[in-house]
């Protein structure tokens, strides 16, 4: 029997590298946040607790170069740079949305089948053996 595999599956292949750069915490996060209003750099980072400045920056660059985001710089004493949602990151809203109301519908579910996951792996070591 011949395995074919779906070329969205390759290494490769334009959309797993967009999946990869897009679908994230980060970049869904953001994406939220501009879909609200303009914001600049510092004023993203104190509305997402953990983020640091290097994930902000290459999630930004990343959403920039993939066409989700405009950055503009602004003439002000000192520079200061905007960055805003395009119509092409604003489609994604909807599918985020769905995404969104998924898990908080699911919450309870997802909470419990990972307790159960967890309290089934004590005494197991990071290979899924026992501990000794």
């Amino acid at each position: 029997m011949t395995d074919i595999v779906d070329p969205v599956f390759f290494a490769d292949c334009a959309a797993r590298v967009f999946f990869d750069q897009v679908a994230n915490k980060w970049s869904v996060m953001i994406l939220t946040l501009l879909n609200e209003k303009a914001m600049r750099f510092n004023e993203m980072k104190r509305s997402m607790e953990g983020i640091t400045h290097k994930a902000l920056t290459q999630a930004l660059r990343k959403m920039e170069r993939n066409g989700l985001i405009n950055r503009t710089v602004l003439a002000t004493s000192p520079v200061a740079v905007e960055y805003t949602i395009t119509e092409h990151g604003r489609s994604l809203q909807k599918p985020f949305s769905a995404m969104y109301d998924w898990v908080i519908d699911h919450l309870d579910d997802i909470e419990k089948a990972q307790e159960a996951y967890d309290s089934s792996q004590v005494g197991l070591n990071e290979n899924g053996r026992l501990q000794q």
